[in-house]
Parts: structure tokens; sequence; C-alpha cells
């Protein structure tokens, strides 16, 4: 299992965004998978079901001079679908929602990162399900960040700062053409997904 988040990703996530810790240049943040989860909620018929990826890999660049200059790529196989039912899992990567066999990932790539406030940003970007593209804004808290006491650094595995995000989104599975068939005809699931991104991402110790 690789993990590079991060974002639905999904994640997706975002990114940018630690303003709280200036840096003179744009850095890659490696996501701890750890600590990272991929989650969305769907209901059906009135009952909120919740599920996540299991697996995903994610680039996460930041300039927290200007968040501008900041970038997130995240891609998470459809086939990690995880929401404690086998039966369940396998309807959803069948052609009746997502199709895995013939389309394997979902992606996200930004292309435009902008501050909202102190900790808040929006994520710019593409998301494609099933080979269809759309353009959505990722909403991401920034939960704060830490640089790691040097006596910590070595039992840490020589990590130096930390940083944590949630990002969420929300869409309709249907502009994606996931869940076409009778189930959607038959309103058993409804049509809007929540999804939540929350990411923990690290750098090395200076040495």
């Amino acid at each position: 299992m690789r993990h590079v988040l991060t974002t639905s990703a999904l994640l997706a996530t975002s990114a940018a965004l630690v303003a709280a810790t200036p840096i003179d240049a744009p850095e890659e943040w490696n996501v701890d998978a750890a600590h990272t989860e991929v989650t969305f909620e769907v209901r059906h018929f009135f009952t909120p079901v919740s599920g996540k990826f299991d697996e995903f890999e994610i680039e996460l660049i930041y300039d927290a001079e200007d968040v501008s200059n900041s970038s997130v790529r995240a891609s998470i196989p459809v086939g990690s679908i995880d929401t404690n039912n086998e039966r369940r899992d396998e309807h959803l990567e069948s052609p009746d929602f997502f199709g895995a066999a013939s389309y394997p990932q979902i992606t996200f790539e930004s292309t435009a990162v902008r501050r909202v406030s102190d900790t808040e940003f929006i994520a710019t970007g593409d998301l494609t399900i099933k080979d269809v593209t759309r353009t959505v804004d990722l909403a991401v808290a920034m939960l704060g960040v830490k640089e790691i006491p040097a006596e910590m650094q070595e039992m840490l595995g020589g990590v130096g700062r930390v940083a944590a995000f949630e990002a969420t989104l929300e869409i309709d599975r249907n502009d994606f053409g996931v869940g076409t068939g009778q189930w959607a005809t038959d309103a058993v699931v409804g049509k809007n997904v929540s999804i939540r991104i929350a990411v923990e991402a690290n750098q090395p110790a200076e040495m």
C-alpha cells in the first residue's frame, strides 16, 4: 500500500497551507498515512452511511508566504473502498456505481489555491471520477503546525515539523455518473456525498 496525500482525498488536501510557519520557497510535505483518513458519507434512504478509502497517493506542496504557489495532487484506487460491508463494497465497485474495472482511479489536481483566513484555504481543482472531470472547491482548514523538539526527533523517525489539515467537499454523485441504474432511480441512495479528508503531514528535521 502506497501513501505519498493525501484529499479526497481524496484527497484530497490541500495544501498549501501552513502560513503559521514561514519558509522561503514551496516545499513538499510527506503525508503520514497512519494518521490520515479519506472518508465519505451518503444517505441510504434516510440513514447516513459512511465509508473510507484505504489507499491513496498524494503530493502536497505549499508556499506559506504565497499560498497561490501551492499545489496538491491525489490519486485514490477505487478498489480500496471500505464501508465495513464486503457485499456493499463489491456493489459499489461494480458498473452500477464506480465501475472500478474500467475506471480504477479517482484523481484530484489543484489548479489554484487561495487564502480565506489565517487558517482557512480554498483549493480549486479538477476532480475526476469515472473519466468525468469537474472543477470543485476543496475547503481546507489548517488545524495546526508544530516544530518537533530536537530531543524527540529521533524517536519520531527524524521528523522535524508536523502539520495537520482537514478538507471537506460535497458533490452530487450523479454529476460523475456514479449510480445511474435502478438504485438511483429508486432513490435508495442519496445523491449528495460528503467527503472529508483529515491529513497529518511532516517534514524531516534539518541536518
